[in-house]
């Protein structure tokens, strides 16, 4: 009988050590926050989205040139400190020197629609560890 209480716990180690060693396991703690600072605009939605969803303009979305779609991001606004967490679900912007677009909703609850543009922050993380360009949120 202790034989077979030894041989389970062995047992136990080695699925473990295998679990831990399986791709995607632990995701979580390998996960690599960002932070990004830029310019960023709102944009009128019509259509589908790069993500293949109907755009909806009263969204809290986003377009993003490299984050995965789904990925969640805390947008700051760096002039009143507003901010909003938004869901990547397009491809962009296009406009040299901004580093995100947002729906005019996120833009509303980030106070600058009538500016049309203002200067934020990015943050939040990703399991894809990719690099974000911008310019140091410092």
């Amino acid at each position: 009988m202790g034989s077979s209480i030894r041989s389970r716990a062995r047992f136990g180690a080695v699925f473990c050590a295998l679990a831990l060693l399986a791709p995607g396991a632990g995701a979580a703690a390998s996960a690599d926050a960002f932070q990004q600072c830029g310019k960023a605009s709102w944009y009128k939605l019509g259509g589908m989205t790069a993500s293949g969803e109907q755009a909806d303009p009263s969204g809290l979305t986003a377009a993003h040139r490299t984050l995965p779609f789904g990925t969640l991001v805390k947008v700051t606004n760096l002039a009143n400190g507003k901010t909003v967490t938004v869901r990547i679900n397009d491809r962009g912007p296009y406009s040299k020197g901004r580093v995100i677009d947002v729906t005019r909703a996120a833009a509303r609850k980030l106070g600058f629609i009538r500016k049309g543009v203002t200067r934020v922050q990015v943050s939040g993380t990703t399991h894809s560890g990719k690099k974000l360009q911008g310019q140091n949120c410092q």
